[in-house]
């Protein structure tokens, strides 16, 4: 293990990082915006757009990332509207989290007993009042483990992102071998990468499980 090598191409992989990390934040909180938007439209059974939800959900979750970037950066191109890597990535994975997230919400939603809705309800509270206040909080106690599971699971599939010419994580493995051939060294970079990464977010979401479910 050449740790020379190591040291002179740390400074790549942290810009890879940042910019790894950038379209992981932005793609988790649109994916959670997403989610929650579908959930409210299906809680408040708006008819049209519960249907659009749905085959949004089932069409998002059954296609791959990979498949998907690959409309939104070659396929949108063809057809004039050409998004650069960064936008294509972030829209990406804001459109496969979404789904994963409206799903976890959904399920955390339908574990609130109906009790919680009527004695709310008998308290003079609006139908949004209930969600914002009762509903809410308890299905994200409930679903939190869902939702932790599909972060990680997010920042995992960043990796994907290369194939758009993004230069992440992955990108600057690949064109450093490319360059130097220093494979073995290359790849325990990239690993120590995701893992100074997914470890500290996998503890941080444990700790935010225990104060929800204990809240």
């Amino acid at each position: 293990m050449d740790f020379d090598f190591i040291l002179k191409y740390t400074p790549n992989f942290a810009n890879a990082a940042l910019l790894t990390l950038e379209v992981f934040v932005l793609g988790l909180l649109f994916s959670l915006c997403i989610g929650l938007f579908c959930v409210l439209v299906q809680y408040f059974k708006l008819k049209l757009l519960s249907q659009i939800c749905r085959v949004y959900i089932e069409f998002s979750r059954n296609t791959p990332l990979l498949i998907q970037l690959f409309f939104l950066y070659y396929g949108l191109g063809r057809l004039g509207f050409g998004l650069e890597s960064f936008s294509c990535a972030v829209l990406g994975l804001s459109f496969l989290g979404g789904s994963y997230m409206a799903e976890s919400l959904r399920a955390g939603i339908e574990a609130v007993k109906k009790q919680q809705f009527e004695a709310a309800l008998s308290l003079a509270l609006s139908p949004y009042q209930v969600f914002r206040f009762v509903i809410l909080p308890q299905a994200l106690s409930v679903a939190m483990p869902s939702i932790s599971a599909n972060t990680i699971f997010l920042f995992k599939e960043t990796s994907v992102v290369t194939i758009i010419a993004l230069p992440d994580l992955v990108y600057a493995m690949t064109s450093l071998n490319s360059l130097t051939y220093k494979t073995d060294e290359l790849l325990f970079m990239l690993f120590v990468s995701y893992l100074c990464i997914i470890l500290p977010l996998s503890l941080f979401l444990s700790y935010l499980e225990k104060r929800l479910r204990y809240a």
